[in-house]
């Protein structure tokens, strides 16, 4: 039997940011679309940004995620401390992005920009695997379904497919009003390969990683997450 090696939580919460941070990075450079989830904030990136030219994609997010939460804690009527945290890993999320978007440059190279779609694409995937095994507050992104699941006893995988569909239409909507009817920005055939995999590879990773490791708290600050 393959010995398991210790995987602390918090260093799970920190690697599973990064990588959240940096797959995000490489599918927006290769612009195929982006998840469901985050192209809402990336349409109002790039219609703001018009404008408004410090507003990144990064700043986007935070302030989205922002307004999800104050939405969500209105539907369930329910604050707890740790919502707070999840928007501070929002903002903390947001500066990662941009500092790897930074990093990145913007290539026209169709090969190139299916390698970082994939290298992305597994990165994210990995990413999610990675950080649900710390009980460190998640984004409000994850935030929410798990918040309302809990509240209303939806079951959850219903519940995140309605979402993410929600999460879509909405990035439609957005698309068509600021820059026309029939223009999609930030969704494409990238966003629905995304969607068709994305739970594989997360379920995948997440087979290799309770394999391979024991995942446990090296700091005690778990009951302030509760």
């Amino acid at each position: 039997m393959t010995k398991k090696h210790t995987f602390y939580t918090e260093a799970a919460y920190v690697l599973g940011l990064l990588m959240l941070a940096l797959g995000c990075a490489l599918m927006t450079r290769a612009d195929f679309g982006l998840s469901m989830v985050v192209s809402p904030a990336y349409i109002l990136h790039l219609k703001l940004s018009e404008s408004f030219s410090f507003f990144t994609f990064g700043m986007a997010e935070y302030t989205f995620q922002a307004i999800l939460l104050i939405a969500m804690v209105c539907v369930i009527r329910r604050f707890r401390l740790s919502y707070l945290f999840s928007f501070a890993t929002a903002v903390i999320y947001g500066f990662v992005l941009d500092f790897f978007l930074f990093l990145l440059p913007v290539t026209d190279s169709f090969a190139l920009r299916i390698v970082l779609y994939a290298v992305g694409l597994f990165v994210t995937s990995a990413g999610v695997a990675v950080i649900l095994r710390t009980y460190i507050s998640p984004e409000v992104y994850e935030l929410i379904v798990k918040e309302v699941t809990e509240k209303f006893g939806f079951k959850l995988s219903v519940f995140k497919t309605c979402y993410d569909l929600a999460s879509c239409l909405l990035s439609v909507v957005l698309s068509f009003a600021f820059f026309g009817f029939g223009v999609f920005k930030g969704i494409g055939p990238g966003t629905v390969f995304c969607a068709l995999v994305n739970g594989f590879l997360i379920g995948a990773v997440s087979k290799f990683l309770d394999a391979h490791f024991v995942f446990a708290d090296g700091l005690p600050l778990k009951k302030f997450f509760k």
